[in-house]
Parts: structure tokens; sequence; C-alpha cells
């Protein structure tokens, strides 16, 4: 491939009681053209990413980039979605058109404001990206989709409380270090692992702390040619990127095995060249914990049922052999819905350019893979990163 990440913006996630969308984009668009030292004039195209489906009653929200500098008006501007991968869906966009030859530059954003809807119609937002047909009426809105996840998953391989509990801690330890991060505490092996009024019960075997934050958030890349690349600052290649669907309702496939995680990750590596022990660092979709104990499986970490062990072994914490979501995940960090997949490749990009927060860089890493999942494992997108050299 030849697209490559040459400026970024991010903005902390959390409620953000005084920004809406307008306003969230506004700021990362801004932000992420002063990283790369461009001109809004720069800018062949623009690719907003947001859910939606009821977050925001501002509909049509592909022209509010354009808001952000006058240079960016009359560029043709798209919104794309695909639920809890809408960011990478507006990346691979950006991607084609550069691959394409029809664009030398592209601005992506990815944003969600969350917390504006009470608790109740954010979960009937969310539950949208479930197949309503057939699990609509599954208690606990899209936690309880999940929740009947690790019920299948706990019958076919036994309780995996232990691990569940390992992955919310590693994640909030690591989220300490994100100034990004919506949750900056660490909170301990213990508390996620005992029932308590702190941590209750959100459905099923699901407590609060396995559960992903709502969230308000925007993030923005500016993607080159290579060509144009190599005359920035700081560039980061896309080596691969792969995407694969799967049917929608889970009735129809196997789900404890996250298949189309499966498929995506063998593409990218095959079309990296490349296989795990190559990347030095992953980026996971938590949306819950039990979804990166599976994802562990799903990526040949481990085999199907034995995902416990990259943690009880060490090898997906700092310093471990495949360190993953050094940047908190999801749990710590934050799940506005459309800026995810967004997030995932800047908190990437700057890893692999030396600029993460010092107590999570990784000494001289090579090459990241991140993985982004719409809806149930449904949607799932990988990406495979190097510096550009």
């Amino acid at each position: 491939m030849s697209a490559c990440i040459v400026g970024w913006a991010h903005t902390p996630f959390g409620k953000h009681a005084d920004e809406d969308v307008e306003s969230l984009i506004t700021q990362v668009s801004r932000d992420a053209l002063k990283d790369a030292q461009l001109s809004a004039s720069d800018v062949d195209e623009v690719v907003l990413g947001t859910f939606n489906e009821g977050f925001s009653p501002q509909g049509f929200p592909a022209s509010l980039i354009l808001q952000a500098d006058e240079g960016l008006r009359f560029k043709p501007a798209v919104r794309v979605e695909n639920a809890c991968a809408t960011g990478s869906a507006a990346i691979h966009h950006g991607l084609r058109a550069i691959e394409s030859g029809q664009a030398r530059m592209v601005l992506v954003v990815g944003v969600e404001k969350m917390t504006a809807l009470p608790g109740p119609e954010i979960g009937n937002t969310l539950l949208k990206a479930a197949y309503l047909k057939e699990e609509g009426d599954i208690k606990g809105g899209f936690a309880g989709v999940f929740a009947h996840i690790c019920d299948l998953y706990y019958q076919r391989h036994g309780h995996q409380g232990d691990a569940l509990a390992r992955i919310a801690a590693k994640n909030h330890a690591n989220g300490v270090h994100n100034p990004l991060a919506q949750i900056r505490k660490d909170l301990g092996y213990d508390f996620c692992r005992t029932l308590s009024d702190k941590n209750p019960t959100v459905v099923g075997n699901l407590k609060r702390t396995d559960c992903s934050l709502v969230s308000d958030g925007a993030a923005a890349i500016v993607l080159a040619d290579e060509e144009t690349a190599r005359s920035m600052k700081r560039a980061v290649r896309f080596r691969s990127a792969t995407q694969v669907s799967d049917y929608l309702p889970m009735s129809k496939r196997d789900i404890v095995r996250f298949e189309g995680c499966t498929k995506a990750w063998q593409q990218a590596l095959q079309k990296a060249g490349v296989t795990l022990d190559d990347l030095s660092f992953v980026e996971t979709h938590d949306c819950f914990t039990i979804a990166e104990l599976i994802e562990y499986e799903a990526m040949g970490l481990t085999p199907p049922g034995q995902g416990f062990r990259a943690l009880e072994e060490g090898w997906v914490y700092p310093g471990g052999k495949l360190p993953i979501n050094l940047s908190g995940g999801l749990k710590a960090k934050g799940h506005p819905v459309g800026a995810t997949g967004v997030s995932m490749h800047v908190l990437s990009a700057m890893q692999l350019t030396g600029s993460a927060p010092p107590e999570i860089q990784i000494a001289n890493p090579k090459m990241a893979g991140i993985y982004n999942m719409g809806g149930a494992a449904v949607a799932s997108y990988v990406s495979i990163l190097e510096p550009l050299v």
C-alpha cells in the first residue's frame, strides 16, 4: 500500500457537556491539519465517521468538517458508518481514494457525542448494531448481547471470571498513563474481580468493569500518498488494511469464535507479508472484556478456549511479547462509537513515531496491529502499520 498517516489529532474522551458534534469535529480537523503542517487547501477529500443513529439530532453531518476552515469549502465530503467500526470504515474510504489516485491528501474524522442522551436511550441506540428481529429483546441491550456471548463461551470453555478481571485491570493500569483516557485510575485486579456496590452486575456475568464507557470525543488523521508523505515531518505507512463482514444474526454463526476477526487478521498479515510475531503491539476492540479475550484466540495468539494463557503468562502486558491496548483500550480510554477506529490509529501512530506518553511508549516499535469491530464481530477491520523510512 502507498497510503500513510502524516498528521493526527485527538480530544480527550469523556463527558464534554459544553461540546457538540460540530465543535468536536471542528477542533480535531483544525488540529490534525496543524499537526501535519498543512493548509486546508492541500486537502483533496474529507471523510467523516459517525455512528449517530440517534445520538445527535443533526442529520447529514459530512459537511460540518468544512466549517473548520474555509479552505475546505467545495472539497468532496462524505459521511460513512459501520457501527462500532465506523472510524475504520472512514479510514478505509480515505485509503481507497489515495490508492486509486483520486486524492493525494485526505482528512478523516471520527466523532460521537453520546452522553447527552439518558441511559436507556443510549442502550436503545447502541442496540441498533444488533439484529433486532432476533436480538432486539435481549435483556441489557448491547451489553446483553455480549453477556450472551460470555455465557456461551463459559459453557464451552469454562468460567473465565479471572481472565476478564485481568483484562479490565490491565487496561485500566495502562490508561493511567494516557492523558486522553476517560478513566485514569488503576482499579486493580481485586476490584475488577469482585462484585460490589461500586462494581455491580450490569447483565449476566458482566460487571461494570467488564463494559466500555459511554463517551464523547473525536479523533482525526491526515492521509497522504507515500510520495507526498516522504516530504513530511513524519509518516506512518499502512502495510496492509483489510475488512471482512459476517452475518448480522448471531444465530447464523458460531458467535464464540469471532470468525470474521480471524479472517481479517489472516488477510491483513498475509497481505503485509508478516506474522503475529512481527508485531510490536496491538490495539484491539475491547468493548467488553469478553471481546478482548476472544480476540486473543481469533487473532491466533492462543488456541480457542485458551485466551487466559495470554494473561497468565504475561504476553499482553507492557513488556510482554505482544502488549495489547497500551492506550487503555476502550475500557479505560472510552468508546465514542464513531471516533474509536480513528483513535486506535492515532494512538498506534504515536507509538510508532515515539510520541506516545513516556510511561507506555515501547522502545523502538517496528510494527503495529489494530483490530476494530462493528457489532458483535460483524464488521472486522485490521490495519498493519509501520514507520515510513
